[in-house]
């Protein structure tokens, strides 16, 4: 992995590794599909998959090997987009919304009004949908959609609270494909936010909306960004309530951040006993005082995301920056130990890389490259830094998406 040669740091994603591979995308989808397919469309109706978010590929392809008459329509990220015989693969933006995901949104709803009543839609979800499948609201342009998602990646919010307001500016987010189809859906989640709630995984486009539109704008609020927002983005957020009922769908959620975590504890570590939630500097106390316990030749695994607030333009991630912040706190702990952190896609915010590793040496390697950590950090630059210390993880995209994960391991 990338430029990771450490053994203890290469044993860390060595564990990392078996639970991203229990996030196999194709192989969920291909386990849950024989109940689904036990009730096919009556009366000559067809399948129509719709796979979206990063894992779309993968999962799509499973679909189609299952329904040999079908095609598919995936929407997906850069790097998950190999060709797929019977597919048409449109690839959108991600974290920021783009004119390509506008396209690929009209494209869905194409599909959706096109299904006859007799029809099923099979919708395969992944996460990071939600920036992909951009479907403004009337009297909202995608440049402010854009800026709005800007604006939330500033914030410090997490996905769940960055999802409440996305729906609420959406057309096809928070159960907007329940709408926009005229054949039953049935919809195979793979879980990318703790907790797992449905609604807010790639903004929930086959459940119920997280809230209300004024909730949306409550939450505005209370992030302190209501004044940010583009006039238009809060009209809309002003706007009465739809409250038609949204027709039935069947949910199925078959892969999930917990499952990977459970893998990984079957590959030799135990949980950690604390989640990689909240601000990314209590995060990472809160787990260097986890390690506090750890024995010599044990592994604690952790699962979750956290949640970075932008105080700079540098180049990094959440999980690098949860790394360096890690190893900040832990000049105390005994022995030599490996903390890595990675973001289960294989890609950890803008850049290319899927997170970092640290241990006891890597503060003084910081320093003999003559770089001021704390000053790094103000700017959010963890890449950079990483790079120099030696502890930068690149993956490449991994075709699946169950947020992060990571460990702290001590040696025998």
């Amino acid at each position: 992995m990338s430029q990771i040669t450490d053994p203890l740091a290469l044993r860390a994603l060595d564990l990392i590794q078996a639970g991203i591979r229990a996030a196999d995308p194709e192989h969920a989808t291909s386990a849950a599909l024989p109940d689904l397919l036990a009730n096919p469309p009556a009366g000559g109706g067809v399948w129509h998959i719709i796979a979206l978010g990063k894992a779309a590929r993968a999962m799509a392809k499973a679909a189609l090997d299952a329904l040999p008459q079908a095609r598919a329509l995936v929407v997906t990220n850069a790097g998950n987009d190999a060709r797929l015989p019977r597919a048409e693969i449109l690839v959108s933006g991600h974290p920021v919304p783009d004119a390509a995901g506008e396209a690929a949104a009209r494209r869905v709803e194409d599909v959706l009004a096109g299904a006859k009543p007799g029809d099923r839609v099979l919708a395969l979800i992944s996460g990071g949908g939600s920036a992909m499948l951009p479907a403004p609201v009337e009297g909202v342009s995608l440049a402010q959609k854009q800026e709005v998602n800007r604006i939330l990646l500033g914030a410090g919010a997490d996905i769940a609270q960055m999802n409440l307001i996305r729906q609420a500016l959406s057309r096809l987010k928070g159960g907007g494909w329940l709408r926009a189809s005229r054949a039953p859906v049935t919809a195979l989640i793979l879980s990318d936010v703790p907790g797992d709630d449905l609604r807010v995984i790639a903004s929930g486009p086959t459940v119920a909306p997280i809230g209300s539109v004024a909730q949306a704008a409550d939450m505005a609020r209370e992030l302190q960004i209501w004044d940010d927002l583009p006039d238009a983005v809060q009209t809309a957020l002003q706007r009465p309530q739809d409250r038609r009922a949204l027709p039935p769908a069947t949910n199925i959620l078959i892969g999930s951040n917990a499952q990977s975590v459970a893998a990984i504890i079957a590959a030799g570590a135990r949980d950690g006993g604390a989640e990689l939630t909240g601000d990314v500097e209590d995060c990472a106390r809160a787990l260097v005082r986890a390690a506090q316990s750890v024995k010599p030749g044990e592994a604690l695994v952790f699962g979750g995301e956290t949640t970075v607030r932008l105080t700079g333009d540098g180049q990094g991630g959440r999980n690098q920056e949860l790394a360096l912040r890690f190893a900040r706190a832990a000049t105390d702990l005994p022995g030599n130990w490996a903390f890595a952190a990675i973001g289960s896609d294989g890609r950890d915010g803008p850049g290319e890389a899927a997170g970092g590793v640290v241990g006891p040496e890597t503060l003084q390697r910081i320093r003999d490259a003559g770089i001021d950590l704390d000053q790094a950090l103000s700017r959010n630059d963890s890449g950079p830094v990483l790079q120099a210390a030696g502890g930068l993880v690149v993956t490449g995209a991994t075709g699946t998406n169950v947020a992060d994960l990571a460990l702290f391991i001590r040696e025998s």
